[in-house]
């Protein structure tokens, strides 16, 4: 991850000494423009880019928020992450619509709930980006272990639903030696709560926690797993966590696409081909994380700003990015580029995670319906109340009355 860099104060545009127009975009993580940006300028010689990128999503919002507010200092494109989107719907009259000012796109480039997504009154908000198809990564080693079938026709049948997965779980804990059978309730919660079409919100914004009945049997389903032990209770991304990856504290992992590399990195060499990957997921497809280029109003240079953008996001360009930082395409043509399917990755044995993501995200239906606050109660509410049951603070019972209590707050 990079360190965050400094935003400008001031709204973007305007030209340069040399009478070039000035573009400005702002992301974070990993978008794989590094070589693309230099590209559009050698094609463009009018146009000078500068990118401003911030190591992670959360500061990058709260910036993107903050300017919003002030009325100033936003670049001429902006990157907003899917769990963000929802915020950024709301204030929709502060972004362009791309329908208007962009240049005219192929009917059908992207996934269609992944467009849909940013449609809002007919207006186009964003340009889509990346997606993050779901899978299961699971140890090898600890599967035979433990005496489960290793290889990848077996564990079809293990995560065929989430009764099978959790089930599949109890055999593996009598002879776990120690590993437990999933990271953390909140990861797992959080991949079974993105399938359902809607979540802690209707579509009227309505917070709905406490009375959609799919909500509270994941919750049921996932508490009940660790009264008998499967989570190891390592918080994603904590540093208890990252030692986990590469020590064997858990023998399997909801995995979205951009997951693979984050468990290459830390696994390191010593378990490559230990960690698999099976396209076989509980309950069909699934999508967790993917983002969008918006253009807001601030800018000076809007219509130039969508230009760039489209270029971005044009399957082309996006199998480029794949290439560069493993960032998967949500263009359909994409999704059909050789470059993709023949993609292959050998610390999880060689096989080809291109075609089977790619397989993945054909299965996702529809994108869950997102609230103004989903965001916030998911991660700061309800995996701070199923990290309470974990560490034996809370009953199931009393933890999720205070989640819901909790999310009524930050709904407000």
């Amino acid at each position: 991850m990079l360190a965050a860099t400094t935003s400008a104060c001031s709204s973007s545009g305007g030209t340069t000494q040399d009478g070039k127009t000035e573009l400005t975009i702002a992301t974070f993580n990993e978008f794989g423009y590094e070589d693309l940006l230099p590209e559009y300028e050698a094609a463009h010689p009018d146009v000078k880019i500068t990118q401003r990128k911030t190591g992670t999503a959360d500061p990058h919002h709260k910036n993107l928020f903050t300017k919003l507010g002030a009325g100033s200092g936003l670049a001429d494109i902006e990157a907003i992450e899917e769990g963000y989107l929802a915020q950024v719907m709301s204030k929709a009259g502060q972004f362009n619509d791309l329908k208007e000012i962009g240049p005219q796109i192929e009917e059908g480039r992207w996934l269609k709930w992944k467009y849909d997504a940013v449609v809002k009154d007919g207006k186009l908000v964003g340009y889509g980006t990346d997606i993050g198809p779901m899978a299961m990564c699971y140890r090898k080693d600890l599967f035979d272990n433990a005496g489960l079938p290793s290889d990848a026709e077996s564990v079809k049948a293990m995560f065929a639903t989430w009764d099978t997965y959790f089930a599949a779980g109890d055999k593996f804990m009598t002879k776990a030696n120690g590993a437990a059978w999933f990271d953390s309730a909140a990861q797992v919660f959080n991949a079974m709560h993105n399938q359902h079409e809607l979540g802690y919100f209707d579509k009227q914004d309505k917070l709905v926690i406490d009375t959609n009945p799919a909500v509270k049997a994941d919750w049921t389903a996932v508490t009940g797993a660790v009264a008998k032990g499967q989570s190891a209770k390592l918080p994603a991304w904590s540093k208890e966590w990252e030692a986990g990856v590469k020590a064997g504290a858990f023998a399997t992992k909801t995995c979205p696409a951009w997951m693979l590399g984050g468990i290459e990195k830390l696994g390191g060499p010593e378990v490559k081909g230990k960690w698999a990957v099976t396209e076989a997921f509980p309950g069909g497809g699934g999508n967790w994380g993917g983002s969008y280029l918006t253009v807001p109003k601030q800018s000076k240079n809007a219509k130039k700003a969508a230009e760039l953008a489209a270029w971005l996001t044009a399957p082309e360009q996006q199998i480029k990015a794949f290439k560069s930082k493993a960032t998967f395409p949500s263009q359909v043509k994409a999704l059909t580029d050789p470059a993709l399917l023949e993609s292959s990755n050998a610390y999880f044995g060689d096989i080809k995670v291109g075609a089977l993501f790619a397989a993945q995200a054909q299965k996702i239906t529809a994108a869950q319906y997102k609230g103004p606050t989903d965001g916030q109660i998911q991660d700061t509410v309800v995996s701070a109340a199923l990290l309470s049951v974990e560490q034996g603070k809370s009953t199931a019972d009393d933890a999720w009355k205070t989640a819901v209590a909790e999310a009524q707050k930050v709904a407000k």
